[in-house]
Parts: C-alpha cells; sequence; structure tokens
C-alpha cells in the first residue's frame, strides 16, 4: 500500500494544473470591458477603483467556478497537488496586489494602479501556470509587458490599458486554452 501511495504521489506531482477554463477566462475578459466602460465614466478615483474591484471578485468567481466546472467533468480532483500548487503560487502577488491597492489609495497614487495590477496579477500566472498547461504562463508575462508599460504610458490611458489587458488578453489567451485544452 506504501508503495501504491508512493507512485500516486510521484505521478500527481509529476501532471500539470487542466482544469483552467478557456470560456471562464473569455467571460471575464468580456465582463473586463463592462467594467473598462463603467470606470471609464466614473465621478471620483475612489469610485474607479472600487468598479475595478467588484471586477476583481467577480472575475475570481467567474474563473474559479469555471475551473471547478471543467475539473469536475473531466472527473479530476479539484484539491490535486497541482491545483493547490497553482493556488499556492498565484496567491502571494494577489496579496501583495491587494496590499499595495490600499497603499496607493491612501497616498492618491492612482495612476499606478492599473500597471502594478497587471505586473502583479501576471507575476501570478507566470507562477502559478508553472503547473499548468504551457499557455498560461504565456499570459502571465503578457500581463507583466502591459503591466510594465502601463507604468509608463500617460494616467489618462488607465481605462485602455485595463481592457486591453484584462479584457482582451482573457479573450486571445481563452480561446486559445479552449480550443486547445478542451474548454
Amino acid at each position: 500500500m506504501d508503495n501504491l501511495r508512493f507512485i500516486r504521489e510521484t505521478m500527481e506531482r509529476a501532471t500539470a494544473f487542466t482544469a483552467v477554463s478557456g470560456w471562464a477566462l473569455v467571460i471575464v475578459g468580456c465582463s473586463a470591458f463592462a467594467a473598462a466602460w463603467i470606470a471609464s465614466r466614473a465621478s471620483s478615483p475612489m469610485l474607479w477603483v472600487w468598479v475595478w474591484l467588484a471586477e476583481a471578485l467577480l472575475s475570481l468567481g467567474i474563473a474559479g467556478g469555471g475551473s471547478f466546472r471543467k475539473a469536475s467533468a473531466s472527473r479530476l480532483p479539484w484539491f490535486s497537488m497541482p491545483g493547490k500548487r497553482f493556488a499556492l503560487s498565484f496567491s502571494p502577488p494577489m496579496a501583495v496586489g491587494a496590499l499595495l491597492t490600499f497603499v496607493l489609495c491612501r497616498t492618491e497614487l492612482y495612476s499606478a494602479l492599473p500597471g502594478v495590477w497587471m505586473l502583479l496579477y501576471g507575476a501570478g500566472i507566470v507562477t502559478g501556470g508553472a503547473f499548468s498547461v504551457p499557455v498560461v504562463p504565456v499570459m502571465g508575462l503578457c500581463f507583466m509587458i502591459e503591466g510594465a508599460a502601463a507604468l509608463f504610458l500617460p494616467a489618462a490611458m488607465g481605462d485602455w490599458l485595463m481592457a486591453a489587458g484584462f479584457g482582451c488578453l482573457h479573450v486571445v489567451f481563452g480561446v486559445i486554452i479552449a480550443r486547445r485544452y478542451g474548454g
């Protein structure tokens, strides 16, 4: 029994987290387009932040639900070793993003938020994607490149950059994941 457990655990460690739902990412991208439109009409910088924070929570629910559904349909355990590694690698950059959001809002440096958010989200996707299919870390690198650019572009482009990153990148990579890796 010990040998079988060892073999099972070794095989589990060697597998990739394949429950990333491409179609859920497409929906996340579409909701980001709507959030960009709503945020561009915000009457204050803090309202703008709240729009994007609500979008982040909505996106987390959509992506998590899509991954759970894909894992269930494929009869994959949701809390497998690759899934746990993905979550544990993705979480620290998201926690840093939450802390920096608080600090940047407190100091009224709202214009830095699009770049910081995309950089840290991209870092989370790259690190979590190391335990997933190969296209996932590439998506994370694209977010990091766009986030770095956002730090140096005019603040007035913030909503366009957020739509391009959280909207376009999710849609493009969502379609790629859905077609190549089964939904």
